[in-house]
């Protein structure tokens, strides 16, 4: 319970099990996870997936191409670079961003939060954002 793993690298990945353990890792394709609730895992890198299994925890991606994923009531799965997918169970809430190139750099268009209700977005289904609309991925 509350240890914590942190790497530096790329294709480091960290992870803990325990209430309130958390992950992170910074690098290219450099992934976190983390078991046990109010345990969080963030990734910063381009292909760098972050999962949370529990209540009450947090997965958050920065890097293009990267993937968060959550399972646990009251979880938040957070994918804020380009083309990023988010993924969660019924009661938790995606974060997803979009971003267009602009004058040839990558622009960011819109961030958008959605609660799975398991109705209207469906649990354990990928999503990103397209032309500023939720869609599976």
């Amino acid at each position: 319970n509350e240890a914590h793993a942190a790497t530096t690298g790329n294709e480091a990945h960290a992870a803990t099990t325990g209430y309130r353990a958390h992950a992170a890792t910074t690098g290219n394709e450099a992934h976190a996870a983390t078991t046990g609730n109010e345990a969080h895992a963030a990734t910063t890198g381009d292909w760098a997936h972050a999962a949370t299994t529990g209540n009450e925890a947090h997965a958050a991606t920065t890097g293009n191409w990267a993937n968060a994923e959550v399972s646990g009531e009251n979880s938040i799965a957070a994918s804020l670079g380009v083309d990023g997918k988010a993924r969660g169970t019924k009661g938790s809430w995606l974060v997803l961003s979009e971003w267009r190139i602009v004058n040839w750099k990558y622009a960011l268009v819109c961030v958008k939060t959605f609660f799975v209700d398991g109705e209207t977005i469906k649990a354990d289904t990928w999503y990103m954002i397209k032309e500023g609309e939720l869609v599976e991925a």
